[in-house]
């Protein structure tokens, strides 16, 4: 089967892969352009998974101002120099910014939680279940849920993208070690609001 150079080309640049890659997935998807794009976005999630265990020590730290009200600085490792200064990386660190200024997670990622403060989340939660009448084994399997949904909107890597919410930060930072073919980390993240203090 003959497959258009020019859609061979279109999936390398959303993949990031080599132009053989990308051929040999549009021939092995019978030219399904969709079909071939999911096949190599698995692969690729399925090695950023792999990636994700490389050691991220350069990278970049991108600061964002909203308005004079809101100033968020965020480090974003990769693995090296040369992927830090590409285009790709340097929009993920100013997304991942954005994100920070509009959605202000307290957590980057949900082992960051401290212990006490999901513990006295779920008793919180409990006694409110148990007050509203509930038997407390059904109580207890309700708080999970809650748990889970409450921290998610705390913790960055949790949170829906703000420019596509069928994707986490998680998923985004995923997406882009896949592209990029490094390990991407948010290693640290610092948001201030005129006239609040923590």
């Amino acid at each position: 089967m003959s497959v258009s150079i020019d859609e061979i080309r279109k999936l390398k640049e959303l993949t990031g892969v080599g132009l053989t890659d990308a051929k040999n997935a549009l021939v092995e998807a019978g030219g399904d352009f969709d079909k071939a794009l999911e096949a190599m976005r698995r692969k690729g999630l399925t090695k950023a998974e792999k990636r994700g265990e490389r050691e991220a020590r350069a990278g970049l730290i991108e600061a964002y101002v909203h308005d004079g009200r809101i100033g968020v600085l965020i480090e974003l490792n990769c693995e090296t120099d040369f992927v830090a200064k590409t285009d790709d990386f340097k929009t993920l660190a100013h997304d991942v910014a954005m994100q920070v200024a509009a959605m202000s997670p307290e957590y980057i990622a949900e082992a960051d939680v401290p212990e006490e403060d999901k513990l006295r989340k779920e008793a919180e939660l409990i006694e409110a279940a148990k007050n509203a009448g509930k038997p407390e084994e059904i109580a207890k399997k309700a708080v999970a849920g809650q748990m889970n949904k409450y921290f998610a909107e705390l913790t960055l890597m949790k949170q829906l993208f703000w420019k596509d919410d069928s994707l986490t930060i998680e998923d985004l930072i995923k997406n882009h070690i896949a592209k990029l073919g490094e390990n991407i980390v948010v290693r640290q993240i610092s948001r201030i609001e005129l006239g609040v203090s923590k």
